[in-house]
């Protein structure tokens, strides 16, 4: 045996003792080569076996998400994807550009504008219809839309339908954006923004705008059921290549929305079981808020005929290319894939569950 052979076999018989006896010293540090290991597996197996991780947020435009993970939980023992919460637009959306959730809840004239940028993005479901409002404080001279002229209104986000609602009502007014000032504001802020009077108008998703009313100092100047009918704020978004690979896990997800938007509006009874085990468990909210936006008054949001309609989206395009957020060079054939809702209002009927009483 050479030299050079005689070293290398006494290095290597060095380090295996070395490595076992710190081993055996040190338990838990095989630890992190174990999760390595396994973490390597799951990478290799997540295409097939790996739950959907679907983010959303603590409003009502998301609310399937959740009542569909804790029924299905109850039915069943366990969730049919795993849904992710987060605190802010910017958060969710850079999750599922990074890959994290392949699926998510966003604002539709984000996921239009996403597409643009070339994003492997489609719209499969919608999250709700109506469900907005816009507010104003109880002891303001507003009352109607020309009463807003000069005045400060927030919205959630540049890329919110909110902020298309507003383009599309001063139209009707016969104003400008230019008569106005746009405020950007997380949602979360404006219910405060509003007490303080630092800004006139607020305007965004549920429950926020409900909890200005339910304590006492704001008013609603308008439902948006009752200027923009059939207002759809967020939609189901999926990833291109997960609608390849995993069309019937994408299905079972959107058969589950569906149901869970049939069991909302089948009575006022699962509404309000929702309202409490979605505020406890997922929104981590006083119910009290979720219970008062789903019955007051009853139809302020809706969350059955979710299927992407053609129409409903070119005129969120017009307006998103009118407001200066989107470049008009993505269409409703490139964004959504209207099947999957299809076979959902086909075959996929109401929940059969009775959930825990208020």
């Amino acid at each position: 045996m050479s030299l050079r052979n005689t070293l290398l076999l006494v290095f290597s018989a060095w380090l295996i003792v070395i490595t076992a006896l710190h081993a055996r010293m040190n338990p838990e540090s095989m630890n992190g080569l174990a999760e390595l290991m396994a973490s390597y597996h799951r990478k290799k197996d997540a295409v097939t076996t790996d739950k959907f991780k679907i983010g959303f947020l603590p409003v009502t435009c998301h609310l399937t998400c959740p009542v569909t993970d804790f029924i299905n939980r109850r039915l069943t023992g366990q969730g049919i994807f795993q849904p992710i919460r987060f605190n802010s637009w910017p958060e969710l959306k850079e999750s599922y550009l990074a890959g994290h959730t392949p699926a998510t809840f966003i604002l539709a004239p984000m996921a239009i504008a996403l597409r643009e940028q070339g994003v492997p993005i489609k719209i499969v479901y919608l999250g709700h219809r109506d469900g907005s409002a816009v507010m104003v404080h109880k002891d303001s001279q507003i009352f109607r839309m020309e009463d807003l002229r000069g005045k400060r209104i927030a919205v959630p986000n540049r890329y919110s339908n909110q902020r298309l609602l507003f383009f599309r009502a001063l139209k009707q007014a016969n104003m400008t954006v230019n008569d106005v000032a746009l405020v950007e504001m997380p949602p979360p802020d404006m219910p405060a923004a509003l007490y303080s009077k630092s800004v006139e108008a607020i305007c965004s998703g549920e429950p926020f705008m409900g909890q200005t009313e339910l304590d006492g100092y704001g008013r609603v100047l308008w439902l948006t059921k009752d200027v923009w009918p059939n207002f759809i704020s967020c939609v189901l978004a999926v990833r291109d290549d997960i609608i390849k690979t995993r069309r019937a896990d994408v299905q079972a997800l959107v058969d589950g929305i569906a149901k869970s938007g049939k069991w909302l509006d089948q009575s006022m009874e699962h509404r309000m079981s929702a309202a409490q085990f979605v505020s406890k468990n997922y929104y981590m909210q006083d119910p009290r808020l979720l219970t008062f936006v789903l019955s007051k008054p009853p139809d302020r949001v809706k969350y059955t005929r979710l299927t992407p309609l053609k129409p409903d989206f070119e005129e969120i395009e017009q307006l998103g290319k009118e407001s200066g957020i989107l470049q008009g060079t993505a269409h409703f054939e490139d964004y959504v894939d209207p099947t999957f809702a299809d076979a959902a209002t086909e075959h996929a009927e109401a929940w059969k569950f009775e959930g825990p009483k208020p």
